[in-house]
């Protein structure tokens, strides 16, 4: 096109630069808003919700939430000065919820290599948990090792993390598997293990339930972190300040308030649950 004259050639270039700005303007429109734009926008914070104490909890005669997820949920939400609205889903479902807008985030995600690869995590952890053991009535505990003998018997889900450390652990005890967590529980409570181990706030949950044995972690503990879980995009500005927020609320206190009110909610005295803050460990 060298051979146009100058005026068409000028005509020519303003009117594919047209075209260009109305593809641009077309492709800005259709790209989905951040999560902070769109909180801010439509004055609401949307949560991935699902049954699992004490991370979430519907009481099915108020179709109220508690639990600990819920409770940071409500919190953010307050601090944004927004509306809180649940969305039920599940484990399974909660990273491509995430990656389909369904909700903003999802706490008491762990932040693992896996849904690394994604959704996005805040630098800094919700909440930490270890490794623990529901022991009978009676038996004394205060280290891995004491469980380590021959007569005891450990009674642990098969193939989960649990599971995995506790073969590499117990070299004289007796290690019992079993396909579900419930089985484990009932293994316990008709005395066929002496002790169940698994994450300790999910032991806290229960121990409530066969209302029989502590829940302890024994030395030394192994610290694991919980996250929050948000969608991938460009502008990361919802995924930093939540780690800013979730930190300030570790720190401050608010986080082991809120796992200690759930508790108390739910007839269970704190003062007997292992904390989530591993700083508390330990201490009686």
């Amino acid at each position: 096109m060298t051979d146009l004259p100058n005026p068409r050639r000028a005509a020519l270039g303003l009117g594919l630069a047209g075209i260009a700005a109305v593809a641009a303007n077309s492709a800005m429109a259709q790209a989905p808003a951040s999560t902070w734009e769109r909180i801010k926008s439509t004055g609401e914070l949307r949560i991935g919700v699902t049954q699992g104490e004490p991370w979430f909890f519907k009481d099915l005669t108020s179709g109220e939430w508690g639990g600990i997820g819920h409770a940071a949920g409500k919190q953010i939400a307050a601090d944004l000065g927004a509306k809180l609205v649940t969305v039920e889903t599940t484990w399974g479902n909660a990273v491509a919820a995430l990656q389909a807008g369904q909700f903003d985030v999802m706490f008491v995600l762990d932040a693992t290599p896996q849904r690394a690869l994604a959704v996005d995590f805040p630098a800094q952890p919700f909440f930490y948990y270890a490794q623990g053991v529901l022991v009978r009535d009676g038996l004394a505990v205060r280290r891995w090792s004491d469980l380590d003998k021959p007569d005891i018997t450990i009674g642990v889900t098969l193939g989960t993390a649990p599971d995995r450390d506790l073969t590499g652990r117990m070299k004289q005890a007796k290690i019992e598997r079993f396909t579900t967590n419930d089985q484990s529980v009932l293994a316990f409570q008709s005395g066929k293990v002496h002790a169940i181990s698994l994450y300790h706030p999910a032991l806290v949950m229960q121990r409530k339930r066969v209302n029989q044995g502590k829940v302890i972690i024994p030395e030394p503990a192994r610290a694991a972190t919980t996250s929050a879980g948000v969608r991938r995009e460009t502008d990361k500005t919802f995924r930093d300040w939540l780690g800013l927020a979730l930190d300030f609320y570790y720190v401050t206190g608010a986080t082991q308030t809120w796992y200690e009110t759930f508790l108390t909610s739910r007839g269970i005295d704190p003062s007997e649950a292992p904390a989530v803050m591993k700083e508390l460990w330990g201490r009686s």
